[in-house]
């Protein structure tokens, strides 16, 4: 029937093309009277001969670039199979399979639609309501956390291109047009500082790759963003000069024409006002090699930023002075049960304190929450400091899901063990939030009690400011994931059943600013984590409130 319906396409296309010659030539179905007319046809067939090869060729041309797509994506997948978790883990893998699902497929579909593949991207129509597809927004935020983690960890471009994290190569080559698509989403966001850094990329990758493989792009393309998005950060002469050389391979492009009248009158304008200020030009304004600025409310400055890159990357670290009071020790904490088996706990810092409890969690109580979390994921929320009102934002990047301590006994042991652990009580405290982060997943600098104007906090609860956190680490993580304290140049790595705790709030009440915290973005893995934010009430007796604006005593 494919055959069949094939056959039919050809013939169709055949009669098409004879019967406009026909027109053209004035047929009147009669040639056979005379051989001059028949002599014609042997025109006409050279015509027909030289259409049908070349449909011939686009058809093998279009076969042969969806056999390559189809061994690449077996391939992948192949590789991916072998372990799924691992393959996903890696942010770019997870963003070349989200890349494979949206724009490349969208490029075998418009092949597939011609023809003979009509019937199969029917079938495909008929899957997209079965199986689940990413979309254009999942896209640009696996784009997105790619140049999160290339910021935060200062990875190399070209390293990064080549699969390599950290000096670890973890995954296939990114192709030009991986590349170009991550210049393409970075300039959509208006994030011309990565579109420089990726479109060049793609430049020199496209350089190097096969003459005869197709792309969705042409060198004309990048300079085209190349052009603008250098103009955007402040070098109008390097934009001239990439303009031009755009205009080198399409002398008639309309918007390349018109930038150019407008960075040659710019950098006249620059010349002029660089004559009346001094030819050295010293009180122009630097340009910036940070990429966009982040938007609130989660403002940090230059010197907190470059202290939370610096903590993720292994770079800062507490002083000796810091250092040298830590202690490690078996704590019961006056607790009848601990006296049993008392637990393992590592100080992090004194002031504030901060202290990790190992073995806090086992593997068989996680595997528990991680099952009875996953259907309940929602993306990860922060609360508006101004409404009150639970929203997502970019600045936290996470799914998470909330366990009533009824629900499971499971459940109600870890509540009673985060008792155990930190003298408080767990009435007051809300439920347990389980989250994972996904493709860079991270949390940037935050508070996790409410400060003095964000009045309408934790409205409804009745229970207080939060005045401590227990996290627990769920997972181990390859690279990165840390939970870093700005303030003091502290980083906990995430290790699978332990848990941290802190206090958030002085004795007095006030909340202890020196506990903003971060979590850093996942280089490769998978990051696990639950947590306990405990409140105030309940607390009067199990410690007592101070005029002093600090902890006092240190051990619990």
């Amino acid at each position: 029937m494919r055959q069949q319906r094939k056959h039919t396409s050809l013939l169709q296309l055949l009669m098409g093309l004879y019967f406009v010659i026909c027109s053209m030539r004035h047929c009147n179905g009669e040639v056979y009277t005379a051989l001059a007319d028949m002599e014609e046809l042997l025109e006409t067939e050279t015509v027909l001969i030289s259409n049908l090869e070349g449909f011939i060729k686009v058809e093998q041309e279009k076969l042969d670039y969806l056999k390559t797509k189809m061994q690449e994506y077996q391939r992948e997948h192949a590789e991916a199979a072998i372990d799924v978790t691992t393959y996903v883990s890696n942010p770019i893998n997870a963003y070349l399979l989200t890349k494979r699902l949206t724009t490349d497929w969208k490029q075998v579909e418009n092949l597939m639609a011609h023809d003979v593949g009509g019937e199969f991207l029917r079938n495909i129509s008929n899957y997209r309501s079965i199986l689940k597809f990413p979309s254009e927004e999942d896209l640009n935020g696996a784009a997105v956390a790619l140049m999160r983690l290339q910021d935060t960890y200062n990875l190399d471009t070209s390293s990064l291109a080549r699969g390599e994290l950290n000096g670890v190569q973890y995954s296939t080559e990114m192709s030009s047009d991986d590349c170009f698509e991550l210049g393409r989403q970075s300039y959509v966001n208006h994030d011309y500082y990565h579109t420089v850094l990726w479109m060049n990329e793609a430049m020199t990758r496209m350089s190097y790759e096969p003459r005869n493989r197709s792309l969705p792009f042409s060198k004309a393309d990048i300079l085209e963003y190349l052009a603008f998005s250098t103009y955007k950060q402040g070098d109008v002469e390097s934009a001239l000069s990439m303009t031009n050389e755009l205009l080198q391979l399409l002398p008639t492009h309309e918007r390349a024409n018109g930038n150019k009248v407008y960075y040659e009158k710019e950098l006249k304008e620059l010349s002029a006002k660089k004559k009346v200020k001094g030819d050295d030009g010293s009180d122009e304004t630097p340009k910036s090699d940070l990429p966009i600025a982040k938007a609130e409310p989660s403002v940090y400055d230059y010197t907190e930023r470059k202290a939370y890159e610096l903590l993720c990357q292994g770079k800062l670290k507490p002083t000796p002075e810091q250092l040298r009071p830590l202690r490690c020790r078996y704590v019961d904490n006056n607790v009848p049960f601990l006296k049993i088996g008392p637990m393992k706990m590592e100080e992090a810092s004194k002031d504030p304190y901060i202290v990790i409890y190992h073995d806090a969690m086992f593997d068989s109580e996680i595997e528990i929450i991680k099952k009875m979390a996953r259907p309940r994921f929602r993306r990860a929320t922060v609360q508006n400091a101004i409404t009150g009102e639970l929203e997502t934002a970019n600045y936290r990047i996470s799914k998470s899901a909330w366990l009533r301590t009824e629900e499971h006994p499971i459940i109600a042991n870890i509540v009673q063990r985060t008792e155990d652990m930190t003298g408080l009580d767990m009435l007051s405290a809300e439920e347990l939030q389980v989250v994972n982060y996904g493709i860079g997943g991270h949390y940037e600098p935050h508070f996790d009690f409410a400060r003095r104007e964000e009045v309408r906090a934790f409205q409804g609860l009745n229970t207080g400011n939060r005045i401590a956190t227990v996290l627990f680490y769920m997972s181990d993580v390859e690279q990165g994931g840390a939970t870093v304290f700005t303030a003091i140049n502290t980083a906990l790595k995430p290790k699978k059943g332990t848990a941290a705790f802190w206090y958030n709030l002085h004795r007095s009440g006030d909340g202890d600013y020196r506990t903003r915290h971060a979590a850093c973005p996942v280089l490769t893995g998978s990051k696990w984590v639950s947590n306990k934010w405990i409140h105030e009430a309940r607390q009067e007796f199990r410690r007592p409130c101070d005029l002093e604006p600090d902890h006092g005593e240190y051990a619990i």
